[in-house]
């Protein structure tokens, strides 16, 4: 069998990595200005907690989020700070600290809904929805690969 990344073009993959690195940190930058008091990962860090049934964990939103526990800490607490989040005690198990969204959380999101959706209409300008379904297909097979990657390299 012909090895894949021969097939697939060693330069291209790595060009790939490389541009979504960069990709990510343009769109960071970006997103960043976009929103006046709090970073677009803080704001990610709001949305991720409204993806979930009951108040998430630490480690349920540092999973969602791909980041580390400590990092995601740091993100809440800043957040806590500011007002939009507040830390409450798990119920059943009282060494577990879950996440809720504050009213002023709520208050930003409809503050921020209308232009969130132009600043989403701009960024996806002439971007064909097969494109996106292909982009989304691949960054899950490649999400898929890395955990993988992860089992193995924990063995």
């Amino acid at each position: 069998m012909e090895n894949y990344l021969n097939f697939a073009g060693i330069e291209d993959a790595y060009f790939l990595i490389g541009e979504m690195t960069a990709f990510s940190n343009r769109f960071q930058a970006v997103a960043d200005r976009f929103f006046a008091d709090i970073s677009w990962k803080q704001c990610f860090l709001l949305i991720c907690i409204k993806m979930f049934r009951q108040p998430p964990t630490l480690k349920e939103l540092a999973v969602t989020v791909g980041s580390s526990h400590q990092n995601v800490k740091q993100l809440l607490l800043k957040l806590e700070r500011v007002g939009y989040v507040e830390f409450i005690r798990d119920e059943n198990d009282k060494r577990k600290q879950r996440v809720i969204r504050t009213k002023k959380a709520e208050v930003f999101d409809e503050t921020h809904d209308e232009p969130s959706t132009v600043f989403m209409q701009k960024f996806f300008e002439n971007v064909s929805p097969d494109k996106i379904k292909i982009t989304i297909e691949t960054l899950v097979q490649l999400e898929n690969n890395l955990k993988e990657m992860e089992k193995q390299q924990k063995k």
